[in-house]
Order: C-alpha cells, then structure tokens, then sequence
C-alpha cells in the first residue's frame, strides 16, 4: 500500500458460553466486522493477537480466524488477567494491519455484550 503505516485495530466481543462453536463464531463476527469497518485487506494484516477472558478455555479464537482466511497470518492466543470485577466470557483482539487510515479514523470493534468496554470510542 503506498502511504500506508502500521495500525492497531482494537476489538472484542463476548459468548453467552465456554463452548468451542461459540467462540469461532464470535470471533469469526468480530474479525469481520473490523475488517469491513476499517477497509482492510487480508494481505495487510501483519499479525492478530487474541485474549480470552480466563472463564473461556473451550477453543482458540486463532483457529476460527484460520478458518476464514487467516492462514498466512501470525497469530497468538492468550489468557487475559483475572482481574476482579472484569468482563466474563469475552474475546479480544488487537490486530496490526498497513492502512492508510490516520489513527483518529481508525474504526475499533466492540460488538455484543463488549460494546460498554470502550464506551469512549463509540
């Protein structure tokens, strides 16, 4: 891409259970979602990094996003810490991706019960 730099991309989301198809298919939704809100191509993701709340032990997220593309890209599962009081049974992600999208216009993704996590960038 020309003039394009590296972005974080910020997203998460959450599953009503600790279940291996819940999971793909809440990250599948969120992947998505911030590649169309943000216009990224597959091929400019440089890496993706998943964290689960610790109450989510059922699946990788990294596998439900090799399913739908991602096989070329890095990607890192791990556990969020167990702080109290934090959000349950939620997915996040913190892709790197070239865009030529200035920080400010950069579109993070909080879907389903995750949407009150970053009431800021709404």
């Amino acid at each position: 891409m020309t003039n394009s730099l590296v972005r974080g991309l910020r997203g998460a989301t959450t599953v009503e259970r600790n279940d291996a198809e819940a999971i793909a298919e809440a990250t599948r939704e969120l992947l998505n979602a911030m590649i169309q809100n943000n216009a990224i191509d597959l091929e400019d993701i440089v890496s993706v990094l998943f964290t689960t709340s610790p109450d989510l032990t059922a699946a990788f997220p990294a596998a439900a996003a090799r399913g739908i593309g991602f096989q070329t890209v890095p990607l890192m599962c791990a556990s969020e810490i167990d702080v109290p009081g934090a959000k349950k049974l939620c997915i996040r992600v913190l892709m790197h991706a070239y865009s030529t999208l200035t920080r400010d216009a950069i579109r993070h993704v909080y879907l389903r019960d995750a949407q009150n996590l970053r009431d800021d960038l709404r």
